[in-house]
């Protein structure tokens, strides 16, 4: 048995390419809030973290890590309505539609870890509707045990909630279970619950940013089935 049993993802930037996948969100949001108001589209843009120019993310984003409901607080002085839960339905809509690119093939991927026999779950601060939609399109959501989003009762990374849940709900210890992730937001939620962190490069961060917080950091989660066989 390996010693690693259960392994919980982030999305963005981990199982979908970060900047490929919300750098078409971020773009669509800004032209849809600020309505073509030149000046205002690129307030927003500097507060978001994102060069519209390069179409990439700065590395202190508030995209990468925060919750929808983070971001639409940002966002909501330069809409034209004040309604913050409108502007939650309207954000939601769009990840969900968002183009997922894949970190690496996700279906075989999902069925090597389900072959060695591991517990598979997603936490986000992504919605928990958006999650189950990009996990349905990529053709993966049977594989995962767990599914949680900032909306689903466990609290957002970087608090341990969503992890201890996920624990809880496959019958796992914390030193059973590895998070992996992009963002010092999953590394920091990984030490607090307990578990080995795993950090990949496929979201905005640098190596030299997270190796301080994971137990080890990989290139991408490609790599990961065969560390958890040599890491055993």
């Amino acid at each position: 048995m390996y010693k690693i049993q259960g392994v919980l993802f982030d999305k963005d930037g981990t199982l979908f390419d970060f900047n490929a996948t919300w750098g078409n969100w971020t773009e669509r949001l800004i032209e849809t809030e600020t309505a073509g108001r030149p000046a205002e589209r690129a307030r927003l843009a500097r507060i978001l973290g994102y060069d519209l120019e390069g179409h990439a993310f700065l590395p202190a984003s508030i995209v990468i890590a925060e919750t929808v409901a983070t971001l639409a607080s940002h966002v909501l002085p330069f809409t034209s309505d004040s309604d913050l839960h409108a502007l939650i339905d309207r954000m939601s809509a769009l990840s969900e539609t968002a183009p997922q690119v894949e970190a690496t093939p996700l279906r075989p991927f999902a069925d090597t870890l389900k072959s060695m026999g591991l517990k598979v779950g997603l936490a986000t601060n992504d919605s928990e509707s958006a999650a189950r939609a990009h996990l349905a399109r990529a053709g993966v959501l049977d594989a995962f045990d767990f599914v949680a989003g900032y909306d689903s009762g466990h609290g957002a990374k970087p608090a341990p909630g969503p992890l201890l849940a996920f624990g809880r709900s496959v019958g796992l210890e914390p030193q059973d279970c590895a998070m992996i992730g992009d963002s010092l937001h999953d590394l920091h939620a990984g030490k607090a619950a307990g578990f080995t962190t795993v950090g990949v490069l496929t979201g905005p961060a640098r190596r030299e940013a997270l190796a301080p917080h994971a137990d080890v950091v990989l290139d991408s989660i490609a790599e990961l089935p065969a560390w958890i066989a040599g890491h055993s």
